[in-house]
């Protein structure tokens, strides 16, 4: 395939739409990004228009085609990477929506993952088959709180007129012609986040998916991360360009920091963190509260697993100061207040705005800043808030070498807050290993440029990937271990008092 042609990645994230063409080195040629809205109805309540995201898809396509004045005669293949466990239900005879899609951080399924739970297991009851505990995190319980909730929709779902899927499946839906010959299509990755996935015959579970009362019409087919699902449809920006490449978000940025051997580890910082370790092609059971789930699957080849530590609230911490509080008035602020103090002057934030995700899945946990006296000022704050992203990746971290057996020698990095360095610093003060950025940061679309590449043989495989990545910059420890101990200790402590906030009469 010749080198002129580039390889087009869709990136559906959780505050934007993107799409990026890369070139055959994997460089960034052109961008296009839109954000949509953020709908929160009530407390603990988070929802996406999937109409608006496919709106903006569309246009990000346009954009990013006109900037590298490009058409999609240019394009090789698309790849789709995504927000995961965010789930959208629509109609497969209107293509609407019978409601906004149920994002990943919301909580109002709290009372169905204990109704599940109580039916023999408690919040481990799936997880030796999937992978996951019983929380608000995953799709399946969503799918079944609109089923219960939308009018008409259990009639619909059970005539076979109703179609599920995270927000790859939606697009990827739209993009191969919706009503008219759309492709109803997920990928492990995607699959292994619903918790209705088994883990090793990566089919759907039917007795999981019936105590959840989902008909299995509704599901998509599960696919690999890398093979050609459909084409772009007529009249659209894409016709006839092949879709072959759907990878979750934490999955493709995996995929592109090239941690193909067991034991590479990456984290990205974005609404959330997300650390996986790549554990080879068996699954590993976590004992410390990690996630067991796809690492990806390049077209016939075995499956690959990973551990996953997900944490649900740090760069959507610098958000919640700009837009909630006006501490600060843009994102990069942060990092400027947090400067002007030495330390945290004894202020410790631990942003449990959804509960906790990894390593204590507490869905009763609440944000709370804790250590205030009079001396804390807002430089204070904003480091506590930077230091909470680091403090809890060092959780997660201590729970993936306690799984793994093997200790991490150093953590390679990617997404939005990697810019800040002085977050950066910090990270690998509180770690006592190296952090390394790499030189493309986007690395999660670019993961997903590369499954699809790889499908239609614009990159050859793996090496490829390996050959591309470069290192830009490197943080080594500087924090004496005593000093190390005690922040952490003290962090330890402050989690502890976000527990049991929510009582039954609190919603």
């Amino acid at each position: 395939m010749p080198d002129t042609k580039y390889v087009l990645a869709i990136d559906q994230g959780t505050t934007s739409s993107r799409a990026i063409v890369f070139d055959h080195g994997g460089q960034i040629v052109a961008t296009g990004q839109k954000e949509h809205e953020q709908i929160f109805p009530r407390a603990g309540w988070v929802e996406h228009d999937p109409e608006e995201i496919w709106t903006n898809v569309r246009e990000v396509v346009g954009l990013a085609l006109t900037r590298a004045n490009l058409t999609h005669r240019d394009i090789a293949a698309v790849g789709i990477t995504n927000q995961r466990e965010t789930a959208v239900v629509w109609d497969r005879t209107t293509g609407k929506p019978v409601y906004n899609a149920i994002v990943w951080q919301d909580t109002r399924t709290a009372k169905i993952a204990e109704e599940l739970g109580a039916l023999g297991g408690g919040a481990e009851r799936y997880k030796d088959r999937v992978g996951l505990p019983l929380a608000t995190y995953f799709s399946g319980p969503k799918v079944k709180w609109i089923l219960d909730n939308v009018d008409g929709a259990r009639a619909k779902a059970e005539s076979g007129d109703l179609a599920f899927g995270n927000t790859d499946a939606w697009v990827l839906w739209n993009m191969t012609g919706g009503v008219d010959g759309g492709v109803h299509v997920t990928d492990v990755t995607n699959a292994s986040r619903t918790m209705l996935m088994n883990l090793d015959t990566l089919s759907w579970n039917e007795e999981i998916a019936g105590d959840m009362g989902i008909p299995v019409s509704m599901l998509p087919e599960i696919r690999s991360s890398s093979e050609v699902y459909g084409s772009g449809r007529e009249g659209g920006l894409l016709p006839g360009v092949p879709i072959s490449g759907i990878l979750g978000d934490q999955q493709a940025a995996t995929f592109g920091q090239a941690c193909f051997e067991v034991g590479h580890a990456k984290n990205t910082y974005g609404t959330g963190n997300f650390m996986l370790l790549n554990t080879g092609t068996s699954p590993i059971p976590s004992k410390n509260g990690l996630l067991t789930t796809l690492c990806y699957k390049i077209g016939d080849a075995p499956a690959v697993y990973a551990l996953e530590g997900s944490i649900a609230v740090t760069g959507s911490l610098v958000q919640w100061l700009r837009d909630n509080l006006g501490i600060i008035s843009s994102a990069p602020e942060i990092e400027e207040l947090a400067k002007t103090v030495e330390d945290n002057g004894g202020a410790y934030f631990v942003p449990a705005f959804s509960g906790l995700f990894a390593p204590y899945w507490r869905s009763d946990a609440r944000g709370a800043l804790v250590g205030l006296t009079r001396y804390v000022n807002k430089g204070h704050i904003a480091r506590a808030a930077l230091e909470a992203t680091a403090f809890q990746t060092r959780e997660v971290l201590d729970a993936m070498n306690a799984d793994s057996g093997v200790d991490l020698t150093e953590l390679k990095v990617d997404g939005g807050m990697v810019q800040d360095e002085t977050l950066m610093q910090f990270q690998a003060d509180i770690l006592g290993v190296p952090v390394i950025r790499p030189k493309v940061a986007e690395t999660t679309a670019l993961g997903a440029a590369y499954a699809a590449g790889i499908a239609v043989g614009y990159w050859s495989g793996e090496q490829d990937v390996i050959d591309n990545w470069a290192e830009d910059k490197r943080w080594s420890p500087a924090l004496e271990s005593g000093e190390r101990d005690r922040q952490y200790r003290l962090w330890k402590k402050a989690v502890t008092k976000t527990f049991d906030w929510v009582d039954d009469d609190v919603s």
